[in-house]
């Protein structure tokens, strides 16, 4: 399970979607052998007053937030950002300076889903990868 959250300007990020949407969903199933039907994506778009960054990075700047549930390997996180990184540049030409990455990990008990708590869950994939 991946819940991810995807920042942005208004501007930009409907252009980029389809491919972003892709390349993350991707990126997690290569690096957390996430199955194909799991992708939970919500693309938050900003207005320039509602996201404030860094004079540092473009109006193309995209933050990435992943929500799973704990148990994949320092190897895998790493994966998962590498491959990220490389995807969401080959498909967005979104440079690396425009593009935040974070992994949020939780217990599976802290979950919800389908009127049970997580850790009560039969899953169909492993999580500790």
């Amino acid at each position: 399970m991946a819940q991810v959250k995807i920042y942005g300007l208004r501007k930009n990020l409907s252009a980029i979607r389809p491919g972003l949407s892709d390349a993350i969903h991707e990126s997690l199933m290569l690096a957390f052998a996430l199955p194909r039907e799991k992708r939970f994506q919500r693309f938050i778009a900003l207005d320039a007053e509602d996201f404030v960054f860094p004079s540092d990075r473009s109006d193309s700047y995209t933050i990435v937030e992943i929500s799973v549930f704990e148990g994949r390997s320092a190897e895998a996180k790493q994966r998962l950002i590498t491959t990220l990184f490389a995807r969401v540049a080959e498909r967005c030409n979104l440079s690396a300076q425009d593009l935040e990455i974070t992994i949020f990990e939780t217990p599976r008990a802290n979950w919800g889903i389908r009127g049970k708590p997580g850790d009560e869950l039969s899953l169909d994939y492993k999580v500790n990868v």
